[in-house]
């Protein structure tokens, strides 16, 4: 009986400390994905999608150890038009071509099959690229690169990466 107690308590404070909890990071200002396309096109920056979804322990791990990097957050609101989408959401978006579809269906266009998927694109909706899982502060310092130094206009992220200096 004490076991089935000891076990049952610790459901409880884990389930109650958010451990695998998902949301948008704190202190970045992601927006829904229909006023984020709209700021990126009205302020001309690129886009940071990032597809998420609630108990997704990758998006919570990547939340804490990577966007809690105080110069990667001031990088990213300074620089982008910053979007979140719940990759399990029913709601309604409008793409740059005015074809409405939900957000799940908007994953699946754009290969959100997991998350973390974060999506870099222009502002006018192009993709630039699709990054699946965890990823550094390193990491994203190197895809903020290629995509405003516009390296992506003639090399892949692949051939970029491969010449990237630390």
């Amino acid at each position: 009986m004490r076991a089935i107690l000891a076990y049952l308590t610790l459901l409880l404070v884990l389930s109650a400390s958010g451990a695998a909890r998902a949301d948008p990071p704190t202190g970045y200002r992601f927006v829904a994905f229909d006023a984020g396309m709209a700021q990126a096109r009205a302020e001309n920056k690129p886009v940071l999608l990032y597809f998420g979804r609630y108990g997704c322990a990758w998006c919570d791990h990547t939340n804490r150890q990577t966007f809690s990097d105080p110069g990667l957050r001031e990088l990213f609101n300074d620089h982008y038009a910053l979007i979140y989408a719940d990759a399990e959401s029913g709601n309604r978006l409008r793409l740059a071509s005015g074809e409405r579809l939900t957000e799940a269906k908007l994953g699946a266009r754009l290969g959100a099959y997991a998350t973390p998927l974060f999506v870099f694109m222009t502002p006018q909706g192009e993709v630039i690229a699709r990054i699946p899982g965890f990823k550094t502060v390193e990491d994203f310092r190197n895809y903020d690169r290629y995509v405003r130094e516009g390296h992506y206009r003639d090399r892949t992220l692949a051939e970029f990466l491969a010449g990237a200096r630390p």
